[in-house]
């Protein structure tokens, strides 16, 4: 049973976000393990609140995971900010975790920005560069859809 950690935000609604990670882990016969960056009020209307994860705690629940259990590979999410990005990259070179699947999470597919305007470069500077694949949405910016060798289709 390949160990899946995800590290994203809360969907309260259970349509994406952690919940919907786990979800998918399960149905593929992983075992599933989480980091929450943010929580969120939400449902299939809109974002209606995010309360972002203190960056010392999300270098906390890394630490207990992957210093316990390890991961085969680490999905990422809504990251929120600069500085969770930060961690997190620092934290998966720390652990040299080589499988990494980076899904941006900027835009909520309401409209609503999930990841603050400002961590833009520490998303493009620090975790793409580790990442295996990247997998961002049609209402992500063209800048990091086209971000290095990334194949783009609309």
């Amino acid at each position: 049973m390949r160990r899946i950690l995800t590290i994203a935000g809360s969907d309260s609604g259970g349509g994406a976000g952690i919940q919907a990670d786990l979800k998918a882990i399960t149905c593929l016969g992983g075992y599933g393990m989480s980091v929450l960056t943010a929580l969120t009020a939400q449902n299939t209307v809109g974002v209606h609140g995010i309360h972002e994860v203190p960056p010392s705690f999300v270098e906390k629940q890394i630490d207990s995971v992957l210093s316990d259990i390890g991961a085969d590979a680490v999905k990422t999410g809504m990251l929120a900010n600069g500085e969770i990005i930060e961690v997190i990259a620092r934290k998966l070179k720390q652990y040299r975790i080589r499988k990494i699947v980076v899904d941006p999470v900027m835009v909520a597919k309401s409209g609503d920005f999930l990841l603050r305007r400002d961590a833009q470069e520490a998303l493009v500077k620090k975790l793409l560069p580790l990442a295996t694949v990247v997998t961002p949405n049609l209402l992500e910016p063209p800048s990091l859809r086209a971000c290095g060798s990334i194949p783009w289709r609309e």
